[in-house]
């Protein structure tokens, strides 16, 4: 079966950055013909050179598109028009794909990926990784109210036209099934046939990188031995709420001796954690580190932190930092009033803390970090729940089942 994938953004287990979809290609093209049509955006931001850039057996089609996320947001949507058109073009001249796999962010690649399924009569299936236009017209970036108008006419439609819809988390597939609505003539499938949720997991054979050995030695290397670690690793976005995690730690700094919370990214506020690190010495930015590196940083914390700002679009969120530190053994405290907190607190594995609010987070890491069995006992209870269902080797047989149904 050939199967060509729309994703704007490709990258591999040497880039600061989630590569979800490498494992995912890896499995299929086992035993499937794969053509990627994407972007060299992460190709230049490699860190090592330990994996090759593309799985075995995987073709490229890359457009040379720039993207940061400290883009405006002209800059973005400029980005997101370059890859459509180039994705379309490049999906007209590849050979006849069986089924098409359209993923998004954003919204433009899989319309892209829907405008070659119709004109080339293939069947193609929808990736959903965030609620798009949801959550940019939630962020201020789209004021217009025509344009909003327009942009959730087109997810709509795009929910249509798929042949399945795959979802990151369940409150997502519940989102999904509403815009869907009744089943209509161009949308006959019952919905629990048309939505699937799957999760985005992590890469637990990149997990056991994590040993005791590399532990204690970034530890020596980071000149950490003796502190209690707060991490939190991923993009210094807007959407993160960073400034009430700034907050916290200076509040937590007067409460807990011999404390560092790392904040371990890039990103728009970027600047912003530099100032907190040079006005209190319990704050420290560390720079983006390889996917293959992370999970010792994971391990080195006692507990991480998954911030989002109080959006019911952002409860939705399917962050692959909430895996990667379960999948390691550290607790997760999350500020998503959705699917992640209901996780937590049911396999007691992490806390809910409210969001934006830096004295309840501080207050509720200082009782934590005072209770170092209850710590390891749900940094137990989440390396369970990881090695039983959130095995990216486990998504990818999913994938390739709803790819191959598809056809």
């Amino acid at each position: 079966m050939h199967i060509a994938v729309f994703s704007q953004y490709h990258t591999n287990p040497d880039c600061p950055a989630t590569s979800r979809h490498y494992s995912l290609l890896a499995h299929l093209a086992r035993t499937h013909r794969i053509t990627l049509i994407t972007t060299r955006t992460w190709e230049r931001q490699r860190l090592t050179q330990q994996f090759p850039w593309l799985p075995e057996g995987v073709e490229m089609r890359a457009a040379e598109v720039p993207y940061e996320n400290r883009m405006g947001v002209a800059r973005r949507g400029l980005a997101f028009g370059q890859y459509a058109a180039y994705a379309v073009q490049e999906g007209l001249r590849i050979d006849k794909p069986d089924v098409i796999w359209g993923i998004s962010t954003p919204l433009t690649a899989a319309w892209a990926a829907a405008r070659v399924a119709r004109w080339r009569k293939v069947p193609w299936v929808f990736e959903v990784q965030d609620l798009w236009p949801s959550f940019p017209i939630a962020m201020g970036a789209i004021p217009n109210r025509w344009a909003q108008r327009r942009l959730f006419a087109l997810e709509k439609s795009l929910y249509r036209s798929a042949q399945h819809i795959m979802a990151l988390s369940p409150d997502m597939t519940r989102y999904v099934e509403t815009v869907l609505g009744a089943p209509s003539a161009e949308a006959p499938l019952a919905l629990p046939s048309k939505v699937t949720t799957v999760l985005n997991g992590t890469d637990l054979d990149l997990a056991t990188s994590a040993t005791d050995v590399a532990l204690e030695a970034l530890r020596r290397e980071q000149g950490l031995e003796g502190r209690r670690i707060v991490l939190y690793a991923g993009t210094l976005g807007r959407a993160n709420d960073i400034p009430t995690l700034l907050a916290a730690a200076e509040l937590l700094a007067t409460q807990v001796p011999n404390l560092t919370w790392l904040f371990l990214g890039l990103g728009f506020d970027e600047p912003r954690v530099r100032e907190a690190a040079a006005r209190c010495s319990a704050i420290r930015l560390v720079l983006p580190q390889p996917r293959h590196a992370v999970f010792s940083w994971f391990r080195l914390a006692e507990v991480s932190v998954v911030s989002f700002l109080g959006m019911s679009v952002l409860d939705t969120n399917s962050p692959a930092k909430f895996y990667d530190s379960l999948a390691v053994g550290t607790p997760v405290i999350v500020t998503n009033n959705g699917w992640t907190r209901d996780l937590v607190e049911t396999y007691g594995c992490g806390w809910y803390s409210p969001p934006s609010d830096a004295a309840a987070l501080s207050a509720l890491l200082a009782k934590l970090l005072a209770a170092p069995a209850q710590l390891e006992a749900a940094g137990k209870a989440g390396r369970e729940v990881a090695i039983s269902a959130f095995d990216r080797e486990q998504m990818a047989v999913s994938v390739q089942k709803i790819l191959e149904q598809a056809c």
